[in-house]
């Protein structure tokens, strides 16, 4: 656990520096697809150190984990499996490397594509899942590109603006009770909005 303390910390210091923003991008974008850290520590941070453009650095995070996004894609779709339908030395790489990304994991989420397809990317997208896992599995799958870009867009644009929307309007306390309770909150939103979803499908 200490090498992951030690990236969450190196993740942070970007926000006293004045390449911020561009890895606040980098950091989104990776987190997507290989990254084991998420941006939100240093968006967080940077919306507090300026909060004039929250929204400009919640566009900054949405756009490059939706990138970011494609790159997991690709790994999935041209390095995933080796000839012989084996899982490769590189998709090993990630297995034995990234905490979460289990064979188990990525096995079921084929399961998951197959029934609920946009569903599976929002709710990885916005909720503490591991992002990657799905981003690969939707190219190793050969998930729909459009489907992935729409549901990531709306997944990550919605945990990443409604983070800037409130540290821009509580500031600091908002930080501490993110911090504590955001797990929760992103489960809670979550199954409220496919429940409001699901409930529209029967009544219309």
């Amino acid at each position: 656990m200490k090498i992951f303390r030690r990236l969450y910390d190196w993740v942070l210091h970007w926000a006293d520096s004045p390449y911020g923003v561009w890895a606040l991008f980098i950091i989104a974008f990776a987190e997507a697809s290989f990254f084991p850290i998420p941006p939100d520590p240093l968006l967080i941070a940077l919306v507090l150190g300026s909060r004039q453009k929250a929204f400009k650095f919640g566009a900054v995070c949405t756009l490059g984990s939706v990138t970011g996004a494609m790159l997991g894609y690709g790994i999935g779709h041209f390095a995933w499996y080796s000839p012989d339908g084996q899982f490769s030395s590189f998709a090993n790489l990630f297995f034995n490397n990234i905490p979460g990304f289990t064979h188990e994991l990525f096995a079921s989420t084929k399961l998951l594509y197959e029934e609920w397809d946009f569903w599976v990317v929002f709710t990885a997208g916005f909720t503490p899942i591991p992002f990657k896992v799905f981003t690969i599995a939707a190219g190793a799958f050969h998930i729909s590109i459009p489907m992935l870009i729409l549901a990531s867009t709306i997944s990550r644009g919605a945990r990443f603006f409604l983070f800037a929307w409130l540290i821009w309007k509580y500031g600091d306390p908002i930080r501490r009770f993110i911090d504590k309770q955001f797990n929760w909150l992103a489960i809670a939103f979550t199954v409220l909005l496919v429940g409001s979803f699901v409930l529209l499908k029967y009544l219309v």
